[in-house]
């Protein structure tokens, strides 16, 4: 079966004959290859679009895991800023403990009040409403305890301080003097700015230096109770005195320590020996006195 087309280009007539089946063959072709064209077409932009949307969906459960991590690590940091808090915190304890008991023997004090291996009385209901982690938990619960503890023992040397000062060393407390007196010594740095020997900036001095040689003695400018002896960081070997009414002084870079903790001290004593331990450019005691937990300036007590 075919059909004739006849067509004109004004001048002549032309005819062509075609078979029928062709065309219909050819018009199912153009078809098929549009539908086939258009499948692809979609299959490709409909895949395209589903691993999009499956790598924005893994970005977002990867910026979730790296948030949970990050929040794990800090957590984590946080514990482990806390163990090492209570770790100071008993160490803490355990001084004061010592030093209270070697100061009540010192006086002779047997009374309860002044018993610091007995655990102090305390007590209360469980809190049964716990919003975090058991050994978080324990961990704080164990801070708390520690710091009833360290307030417990400072309120028993407070009151210790106290009698003992009132009965053994009222009299010397009163701080005067050098705390080097020997020949060759002499103040080598005041209290206040000054141009740090080490950084070269300028830096607070909370204290005044006496240098002079090695093995030089270093005195007590009050009396008092050894409350520190033993290394500090800055300081090298470092002696406290407390004297009582909120004053104390300090002896530091010593080369060695001769009164220990819970010591009572009497005015003009040898409490070390002169050295440069610590952060120190030779042989000096830094000498500062504190007046409520703060430092001023010793040169008042020195020449009053």
């Amino acid at each position: 079966m075919s059909v004739t087309v006849t067509y004109s280009n004004g001048k002549h007539n032309h005819s062509k004959l075609f078979n029928i089946y062709f065309l219909i063959f050819a018009l199912i072709a153009v078809i098929a290859i549009s539908i086939t064209s258009s499948w692809f077409l979609y299959s490709n932009f409909s895949s395209q679009a589903i691993q999009l949307k499956i790598a924005k969906t893994q970005q977002k459960y990867q910026q979730q895991a790296d948030e949970v991590l990050a929040l794990r690590q800090e957590t984590d940091l946080k514990i482990a800023v806390f163990a090492s808090k209570v770790g100071m915190m008993q160490a803490e304890v355990n001084r004061l403990s010592l030093l209270g008991d070697e100061l009540a023997k010192n006086a002779s004090l047997t009374r309860g009040e002044f018993d610091f291996n007995l655990k102090p009385a305390i007590g209360g209901p469980i809190d049964t409403d716990s919003s975090y982690a058991v050994d978080l938990q324990a961990l704080l619960e164990e801070m708390d305890l520690l710091s009833f503890e360290v307030n417990n023992r400072s309120q028993q040397l407070s009151l210790l301080e106290t009698m003992l000062l009132n009965h053994n060393i009222t009299d010397e407390a009163v701080l005067s003097g050098r705390p080097v007196i020997q020949r060759g010594s002499w103040l080598s740095s005041n209290y206040g700015v000054r141009k740090d020997p080490f950084t070269g900036r300028a830096t607070m001095h909370k204290g005044i230096d006496f240098a002079g040689n090695n093995g030089m003695h270093i005195i007590a400018t009050g009396a008092g109770v050894v409350t520190w002896s033993g290394r500090r960081s800055g300081y090298g070997l470092l002696i406290e005195i407390n004297h009582g009414n909120g004053l104390s002084s300090r002896y530091a870079h010593a080369k060695e320590l001769i009164a220990k903790e819970g010591d009572v001290v009497g005015k003009g004593q040898t409490i070390a020996i002169m050295g440069s331990s610590g952060r120190s450019t030779g042989p000096h005691v830094h000498y500062e006195v504190l007046k409520s937990g703060r430092q001023v300036d010793p040169k008042r007590y020195v020449y009053r």
